[in-house]
């Protein structure tokens, strides 16, 4: 009885811990492009498009695995800006502002 307790126990624990991790997927990076790198805007053309469009103080800039340039920094209102942008033609893919 007592082992069956115990796996009971471990099921529940394991569900909560799958069902915690869910929102983490939900989280996970957008998918801007699928174009081979190849097609995409050189790092420096994107940094000045993202000048361009009001975006400062950049703290990060990175290519995700999704096939995004992501940004850390502010936008044009000074609010902090959290960006992704489409490589093949520097649109705004999504931007998170707080």
């Amino acid at each position: 009885m007592y082992s069956s307790i115990k796996r009971s126990a471990a099921a529940i624990a394991l569900s909560f811990t799958v069902l915690g991790l869910l929102p983490l997927s939900a989280q996970a990076s957008p998918v801007c492009t699928t174009q081979p790198k190849s097609v995409w805007l050189s790092e420096e053309v994107m940094k000045e498009k993202i000048a361009k469009l009001g975006y400062h103080d950049i703290r990060v800039f990175k290519t995700t695995k999704s096939g995004c340039y992501e940004i850390y920094g502010f936008n044009a209102e000074g609010k902090k800006a959290e960006v992704y942008f489409n490589p093949v033609d520097g649109s705004v893919f999504q931007a998170n502002v707080d």
